[in-house]
């Protein structure tokens, strides 16, 4: 799938998952009233957008490759040479419950800067997926991205706090909709890593194709806001 559907499904998983309360993950331990504040929940809904572009890690051609730049653009090569090229290792559940607790840990041991800085790329990540940004891999590109996602987390950091409790849980949630994406493809994804098992429903068949962009990626973005609409209205 291509990096806007990624996002756009990650902003669906999480408005999903909040309206779903008091049934969904979310509830426990990350909320005990059984509900999330409305701060919370748009925050929330575009970090998980950005975070849904985290297992292309290991595609150097990828959308997260360029965000930030020849930056980006190096640590994707040497994390596809390490995770063994695209949709291996970083395109399965260890992944995702790597990254899940990686942030939990982040917080917990790192504090506020840790949590600033994972906020700082997730927007950056959002920012570029969702073509908020010049098109390119050039300066004018990844400076806008670099601009707008610095002043997303200045604005975060007068709300946000040291340790979000659902941060992980959007982390997590965001990485698990990338995989569902992808194993909506011809080539699936070994979710089971290191095992060489796919795990595929190829409804699309290739990526950028008409199913994807024209049908896809717009019931996502008119999902996430009716569920967005739906949890703002009975969870206040």
């Amino acid at each position: 799938m291509l990096g806007h559907s990624h996002a756009t499904s990650g902003a669906l998983a999480w408005a999903g998952a909040a309206a779903a309360l008091p049934l969904s993950i979310l509830t426990f331990p990350v909320v005990t009233a059984g509900h999330i504040s409305t701060v919370d929940l748009v925050m929330g809904t575009f970090l998980t957008a950005g975070a849904a572009l985290l297992p292309d890690a290991d595609h150097p051609n990828g959308t997260i490759a360029h965000v930030l730049g020849p930056v980006s653009h190096a640590a994707c090569k040497v994390i596809s040479q390490v995770s063994g090229g695209h949709r291996h290792a970083t395109h399965s559940f260890a992944f995702v419950a790597l990254v899940t607790i990686g942030t939990w840990a982040g917080e917990h041991w790192l504090h506020r800067w840790f949590t600033l800085g994972l906020v700082f790329f997730l927007l950056a990540l959002a920012v570029r997926a969702l073509n908020l940004c010049p098109p390119g891999h050039g300066i004018s590109a990844y400076g806008t991205v670099v601009v707008l996602a610095a002043a997303g987390t200045f604005a975060m950091d007068q709300w946000i706090s040291d340790k979000p409790t659902w941060l992980p849980f959007s982390v997590g949630l965001g990485a698990l909709a990338h995989l569902a994406g992808d194993c909506l493809t011809d080539r699936g994804c070994r979710l089971f890593w290191p095992f060489q098992l796919r795990t595929c429903v190829p409804v699309i068949e290739r990526t950028g194709n008409k199913v994807e962009t024209w049908v896809l990626s717009p019931l996502f973005v008119l999902g996430t806001l009716a569920l967005l609409w739906y949890t703002l209205v009975h969870h206040p």
